[in-house]
């Protein structure tokens, strides 16, 4: 040990082993954001409606708009659409 560390008291405790098992939370918390939800959530509409909204996001672009995309694309930033080319 270096000179300026003083040796520790030999009625240094030991360190315990502490662990804590929160499943019981973890589905307590999913059955919470289910309720919310509600039972007339549907994940796959949910899904359509987000495809929709990318669809219209990436639609009427212009020349230097879809070489952008593109280019975001083949880097593998964005996704690809439609065969490689965002809607017309």
């Amino acid at each position: 040990m270096a000179p300026h560390d003083p040796p520790p008291p030999d009625d240094t405790p030991a360190l315990v082993d502490f662990s804590v098992d929160l499943s019981a939370q973890e589905v307590q918390r999913q059955a919470q954001v289910l309720a919310a939800l509600g039972p007339d959530w549907d994940p796959m509409e949910v899904m359509r409606g987000e495809e929709a909204a990318y669809d219209l996001l990436y639609s009427g672009l212009d020349e230097e708009q879809q070489r952008l995309y593109d280019d975001l694309v083949a880097a593998g930033v964005l996704p690809p659409r439609g065969g490689g080319h965002a809607a017309a």
